[in-house]
């Protein structure tokens, strides 16, 4: 699977990202710094940047009772992972994938029919806005903890590329393509469009 991932906005237009569903989503640090970790002999190590990720990234799942992590692996310079958005309490079925509480409410458009951009609450935009501004402050608190000689994350300095990835996954079949290519990428980082 391949990405060719850049800083513009990757949005899929008058796609509602309140809506319930299966999201891949890549989560890409800035200029592709490598500040992660490291992959040794096909195994991720994670650096203490890398720990503190993961620990935010734990912690939103748990902040967040309308998210379920499915699958997700930290890369040196990037995290893959699938998300799913749950915000109702009727569960259904969707596209023969796991059980998933849905709802109708798919696309937004304006009167004129053009994207009207707003970060909804409870959506994959306000999730990873928060994430990453939760990273940036423990970041910066570790920062000033072991007085390191780097510039702190902040507004114009991101830890993270301010856009991201996404995939709406649509079946089962996907599901599990996509599934095993997390798993299997620290594996085949050699060979990262990433690395």
């Amino acid at each position: 699977m391949k990405h060719r991932f850049n800083d513009k906005s990757r949005r899929l237009q008058r796609w509602d990202y309140s809506s319930n569903g299966y999201y891949f989503l890549t989560i890409v640090t800035q200029n592709r710094v490598c500040n992660l970790g490291e992959i040794k002999n096909g195994d991720m190590i994670l650096s203490n940047f890398g720990e503190i990720v993961k620990e935010q990234w734990l912690i939103s799942f748990e902040m967040r009772n309308e998210l379920i992590l499915d699958e997700y692996v930290i890369m040196p310079n990037h995290i893959h992972t699938i998300v799913i958005l749950n915000n109702t309490d009727t569960v259904v079925g969707m596209h023969g994938l796991i059980p998933v509480r849905m709802h109708g409410r798919a696309f937004l458009q304006d009167d004129d029919d053009h994207l009207s951009f707003q970060r909804k609450p409870k959506s994959i935009s306000s999730f990873m806005a928060g994430f990453k501004s939760a990273v940036n402050s423990a970041i910066d608190n570790l920062i000033d903890k072991e007085n390191l000689d780097i510039p702190k994350f902040n507004r114009n300095n991101h830890f993270f590329q301010s856009n991201y990835n996404d995939h709406i996954i649509r079946n089962k079949e996907e599901l599990y393509r996509i599934k095993n290519y997390i798993i299997s990428n620290p594996a085949k980082w050699h060979n990262d469009d990433f690395n």
